[in-house]
């Protein structure tokens, strides 16, 4: 009877010997990542908007224990070459890495194109349906979910008219190479048709364009607005230098644009909208598919004006309007 009662002593034992060892092979607690990933961040150009974004979502993925012992970031960026996408997004398709954050429309477009089995998560795309990324914000498909970074257009003008009453003519400057720019414009004269303001559009192709664009707009706009466009907002510098010696407000869409010289905007932090970006790609790593993470329109807005412009065109700020605005400077004089 020993015998038998120190077997089955022993048997119990092993039994939960095995089911421990079961266990420690088993789903982290409370979601702690337990094996190294691989992060695919692939964006278009170098611009101070796309930095903060994959800073924003890159910090928001350590926070969530995605630390660099626990996840690859392999980052590529096409450096202006709209063509050179392709090629990296199927190169992390080929390193089968286990998801892509691509920042900006064109990278959002070249990573779903490929049709892959690797989840996308894009972010700030203005128009995800309209770019053909998705066809459904609330029911995402295409293997692709993430956030829309929709400019305010009628908010934007309201803006205008209250820093520099009187504008009855606006230069549109932007390239028809971007969905996201098109979609804020086609916005943007919608808004203008419909309360009477007169418009003048200059469509450029490359930055070696633009600023030769904005000097033609000269003489014969009252201010000019920018979309979110990173051909644009990579040559703000020299759109700001033409406009404040002409004293002409330059309204962009980005806080990077108002740093970089623009006058004003009413903008969302793009490395916020890196971070809320990180937190849906956080739900698709853990096993959530993608089709029921909804994309969302990041609609947390801060107007953004630029002292030394105001200074250089002779804007006016009201306290009321500074009080309510972020003021940042720069050296673009």
């Amino acid at each position: 009877m020993k015998k038998i009662t120190k077997t089955l002593t022993l048997l119990a034992l092993s039994l939960c010997l095995m089911l421990s060892l079961i266990g420690c092979g088993g789903a982290p607690a409370d979601g702690a990542v337990d094996e190294k990933l691989t992060v695919g961040v692939v964006q278009l150009i170098d611009n101070g908007a796309f930095e903060d974004m994959r800073e924003g979502f890159i910090a928001r993925l350590q926070e969530l224990g995605y630390t660099e012992d626990k996840c690859e970031i392999y980052y590529k960026n096409a450096q202006g070459d709209a063509a050179n996408l392709n090629a990296i997004c199927q190169e992390m398709v080929d390193k089968d890495v286990d998801l892509i954050a691509a920042i900006a429309t064109p990278a959002a477009q070249a990573a779903v194109n490929l049709q892959s089995d690797i989840p996308v998560v894009f972010i700030s795309v203005s128009n995800p349906t309209g770019a053909g990324i998705i066809t459904d914000m609330a029911h995402p498909d295409k293997n692709a979910t993430g956030t829309s970074n929709a400019i305010p257009v009628s908010e934007m003008f309201k803006l205008a008219d209250r820093l520099t009453p009187g504008c009855q003519t606006y230069g549109l400057l932007y390239t028809t190479g971007e969905i996201n720019a098109v979609t804020t414009i086609n916005d943007a004269k919608a808004y203008m048709d419909a309360n009477g303001i007169k418009y003048v559009e200059k469509v450029v192709s490359n930055s070696s364009e633009v600023q030769q664009a904005a000097q033609s707009l000269v003489g014969s706009v009252d201010a000019i607005f920018c979309p979110n466009d990173s051909v644009v907002q990579a040559a703000m510098p020299q759109i700001a230098q033409i406009a404040r010696e002409a004293k002409i407000p330059v309204y962009g869409s980005s806080a990077v644009m108002v740093n970089s010289g623009a006058f004003a905007t009413i903008s969302i932090s793009d490395t916020e909208i890196g971070a809320i970006s990180a937190d849906m790609a956080d739900q698709i790593l853990k096993g959530t598919p993608v089709s029921e993470v909804p994309a969302k329109v990041v609609d947390v807005f801060t107007t953004v004006i630029n002292q030394n412009t105001a200074d250089a065109i002779g804007a006016s700020l009201s306290d009321d309007v500074k009080a309510n605005a972020v003021l940042v400077e720069d050296s673009a004089q």
